[in-house]
């Protein structure tokens, strides 16, 4: 007999197979809408409504996202009197609409009914609540009306075994956007350097490089004049390569002692060309992940030393643009005349052009150099 309980209370503890597909769904969502779409899938199929309601803001900073399978009228979830029941009870992982007041005859009479329950023909409702630490960052709402009744025990019970699933999908989507966030980030930050720079996957797959960065790579493998005679598509040099692979066997060995945390003191690795060795190649480990748990990337600035050396006090502000980038004569002109602060007016009265040449060659310039705006091409040419 006992053993026959125990099997019974496993088996009331599974989830109903009916609901895997929609689960798998919930856990494959990759953004905020398909983390939506998956939670009207899984309460369709599990519990009866009339509308369902999703907020989301994992960041108190950014503003709060709102979501109704049905329109409902703007600040239900900073609404009184849920706003004090849910600042008066951290942590909550459910609250019944009739919990926020004393009777059934005041919930009829309040404004809250009025304005969010009355529209929508609802009688009853239930959030599901989530939370991080003490801040309220997801609240799932569910309204019913007054035939398809309050929430039975099964149903709750019901609830209280899908809450794990909402609140691991959730945090997996938290992951993601920050993982998102945090690689756009940097891709922006990379597209706007002027220093040839590529990004490679941990298999060594390219992810990111500029122009500037295209150009050294046939300037590396076909040398100066070649490289100037066609259109550059050199693939990354087998030397650069070589030594990302000896830095993945340094980081597969250290890997013991970096389980309690990212990687740390990983020198950066430079690699100069075998026969002009002006060309110089420098190797960072980066790890991207959010979590310090998933495998580095490589990041690799390119440079050509002989041009640093050649710096003269007469062409310093030229040589300071990015490596195999040239400007014309009179794009050379036009920038200038804007590092030294001068309006496009100014510039066209000083190099005799008309104010939209003046604009077309300035547009040139930024784009060859790679640069958003005045002040990010001014900081480039100190």
């Amino acid at each position: 007999m006992k053993r026959t309980s125990r099997v019974g209370m496993k088996r009331e503890a599974v989830i109903d197979p009916s609901l895997e597909k929609t689960l798998l769904c919930l856990h494959a969502a990759m953004n905020v809408g398909s983390f939506w779409k998956a939670i009207q899938q899984l309460l369709a199929a599990a519990i009866s409504n009339r509308l369902i309601g999703l907020m989301l803001q994992p960041n108190p900073i950014l503003p709060m996202i709102a979501r109704w399978t049905l329109p409902m009228s703007d600040g239900f979830f900073t609404a009184e009197p849920l706003k004090s029941y849910i600042a008066a009870q951290p942590r909550q992982r459910f609250v019944r609409i009739s919990d926020l007041f004393s009777n059934r005859s005041s919930l009829m009479k309040s404004a809250f009914y009025r304005r969010y329950m009355a529209p929508q023909r609802c009688a009853n409702g239930l959030g599901l609540l989530f939370w991080k630490k003490q801040r309220l960052i997801c609240v799932i709402a569910i309204m019913r009306t007054a035939t398809q009744g309050d929430f039975s025990p099964a149903e709750m019970n019901l609830l209280q075994q899908l809450y794990p699933q909402f609140l691991t999908a959730l945090r997996r989507l938290r992951s993601l956007e920050r993982e998102h966030s945090l690689r756009m980030d940097l891709e922006d930050f990379l597209s706007r350097l002027p220093m040839p720079t590529i990004l490679l996957r941990w298999n060594l797959k390219t992810i990111y490089q500029n122009r500037a960065a295209r150009d050294f790579c046939a300037l590396w493998e076909k040398g100066p004049e070649e490289a100037q005679l066609m259109n550059p598509t050199s693939p990354i040099p087998s030397e650069i390569l070589d030594r990302c692979r000896l830095l993945k066997q340094q980081w597969a060995h250290a890997q013991p002692r970096m389980r309690s945390g990212p990687l740390t003191g990983f020198k950066e690795e430079r690699v100069h060309h075998p026969r002009s060795p002006h060309l110089r190649a420098t190797i960072h480990l980066k790890q991207l992940s959010s979590c310090g748990v998933a495998q580095p990337h490589f990041l690799i600035e390119c440079e050509d030393l002989r041009r640093h050396a050649a710096l003269s006090k007469g062409s310093a502000a030229s040589a300071r643009l990015p490596h195999l980038v040239r400007l014309t004569r009179r794009e050379q002109e036009i920038a200038r005349l804007v590092c030294e602060g001068r309006s496009n007016q100014e510039v066209a009265e000083n190099a005799c052009l008309s104010l939209p040449m003046v604009k077309k060659h300035l547009h040139a310039v930024f784009r060859k150099l790679e640069v958003p705006s005045r002040s990010r091409l001014m900081t480039l040419m100190r």
